[in-house]
């Protein structure tokens, strides 16, 4: 896919919305475990002070008494993250094992009678701590004592569960983001088939298999397929206007070039022949130009878009060559048919005729005793040669240039293979020309993705003209 492709956006677009989203939902999962964590420590140090107030008593001296420590080995083992203290107002203070030799910094708040604070503080070693503590009164010898309750545990333990689970979350987040972006190039990918099925119609519409775009396409692609459709309905009808105009226009020159015959005909009679000899090449000149628009207006828009058409080639070339064998070049010269029986070209008979017609014709104009033509067993082909003196290499893309000649014999207006190009051009078929195994030009219509490559300018003989060159 290229930089400025469609797919490439969307799933380019795709996949750096599906990493923003995970960034995002990613963050906020840890978020949400700490503070879960936070909860269940929060919890978990109410448990504690409950056992510890459970357990706390005074002695009729006012000595603070706990009669049991809470269960957790972790308050026997010394600064493991998990303490307790007992204060009075008297300055008494029994604490915990895991305290070792430091005490916990209680902030001086007051605290009510049954109230519990929590509260961060700093631990022993410098560490953050969630303190949980509470405030009782109980009676010693009469007198009223307020004792202070704490539970406190490292922050760490929170700290290192969010890395942990940041960690693996990380892991499922990649693995997630990956299928997930897999996802979008499936989308993308079922998502635009409809245009690649829309670019098929469009090159099915350019071969002539189809005449319009289908109309049963999603909605969202269905404007489109429209505006396409009226497009091509206007390009035809644009066509067939100025099919129509070059015909006309051929057609209404055809009487001036036959009252030009006609003049050129009478100044012949009365001893004028220099001046009827250029009227008749004039007249002929342009009645080949007139006779190639005509083609070009025939074949425009037919071998595109037209029905399906086939034509035999064997009887088609033994009618052109029976009427060639009339004209005055083509009764010296003698005419080999070595077409197939059963060769059939998917091109117009009409067409096919125009163009082997013109072949064979300036085949004839230029052998010295042989026309022959055959056929290519392993392609659909047509060659025509002859026995002439050929055209020099130099030379054979320029005969098929408009209105070119090699030779100055007369008689032509040099436009009888450059029309055979043009008809040829609209079936996506090939001109090629070469030197024949008789000696002279040997012309070849095929299909251009049967067309052999052009060789270099040091190899071969053969040329196969592009449409630009024709």
């Amino acid at each position: 896919m290229s930089r400025h492709s469609l797919k490439l956006r969307l799933v380019a677009g795709g996949i750096v919305a599906i990493l923003i989203a995970l960034g995002i939902a990613g963050g906020a999962l840890v978020v949400v475990f700490e503070r879960h964590v936070s909860r269940t420590l929060t919890q978990d140090l109410d448990v504690h002070l409950k056992q510890l107030l459970a357990n706390i008593d005074v002695d009729p001296q006012g000595k603070l008494v706990l009669t049991q420590t809470p269960v957790d080995p972790r308050f026997a083992d010394p600064l493991s993250g998990l303490y307790w203290q007992v204060g009075d107002d008297h300055g008494q203070l029994l604490r915990s094992r895991s305290l070792w030799d430091s005490t916990m910094e209680l902030p001086a708040d007051r605290l009510a009678p049954g109230e519990t604070h929590q509260h961060e503080a700093v631990g022993p070693g410098g560490k953050r701590v969630l303190v949980a503590e509470r405030a009782i009164t109980l009676s010693a010898g009469g007198k009223p004592v307020t004792i202070r309750l704490a539970v406190a545990e490292d922050l760490a333990r929170v700290a290192d569960a969010g890395s942990a689970f940041a960690k693996d979350l990380s892991i499922a987040l990649v693995l997630l983001g990956c299928v997930l972006a897999l996802a979008t190039w499936v989308q993308v990918e079922v998502g635009l088939r409809p245009l690649v099925g829309l670019r098929r119609g469009v090159a099915d519409i350019r071969a002539g298999r189809i005449h319009r775009l289908p109309a049963s396409v999603p909605t969202e692609v269905h404007p489109l397929v429209e505006e396409v459709n009226a497009l091509i309905d206007a390009q035809e009808h644009e066509i067939e206007r100025s099919r129509g105009r070059a015909a006309d226009l051929a057609h209404g020159l055809k009487t001036p070039l036959a009252a030009l015959a006609a003049d050129s005909s009478r100044l012949r009679e009365r001893g004028e022949h220099d001046i009827a000899e250029d009227i008749e090449a004039v007249g002929e000149a342009m009645g080949r130009h007139v006779d190639r628009e005509l083609a070009r207006a025939r074949v425009r828009g037919r071998a595109r878009g037209g029905a399906a058409t086939s034509a035999s080639v064997r009887p088609l070339v033994g009618s052109i060559v029976a009427t060639v064998s009339r004209t005055p070049e083509g009764a010296q010269v003698r005419f080999e048919n070595l077409v197939a029986d059963d060769l059939c070209l998917p091109l117009d008979r009409t067409d096919l005729a125009e163009i082997l017609g013109n072949l064979i014709e300036n085949a004839a104009r230029h052998a010295a005793e042989c026309v022959r033509i055959t056929t290519d067993e392993n392609r659909p082909s047509v060659a025509v040669e002859d026995d002439g003196a050929g055209i020099e290499p130099t030379h054979l893309l320029r005969v098929i240039e408009r209105g070119t000649r090699v030779d100055e014999r007369g008689g032509t207006a040099g436009l009888g293979l450059a029309i055979a190009q043009d008809v040829l051009d609209a079936y996506e078929w090939g001109l090629e020309l070469s030197k024949s195994e008789l000696g002279g030009l040997k012309a070849t219509i095929a299909p251009r993705s049967a067309a052999p490559k052009r060789p270099s300018a040091k190899g071969s003989n053969t040329l196969s003209p592009s449409p630009q060159q024709a």
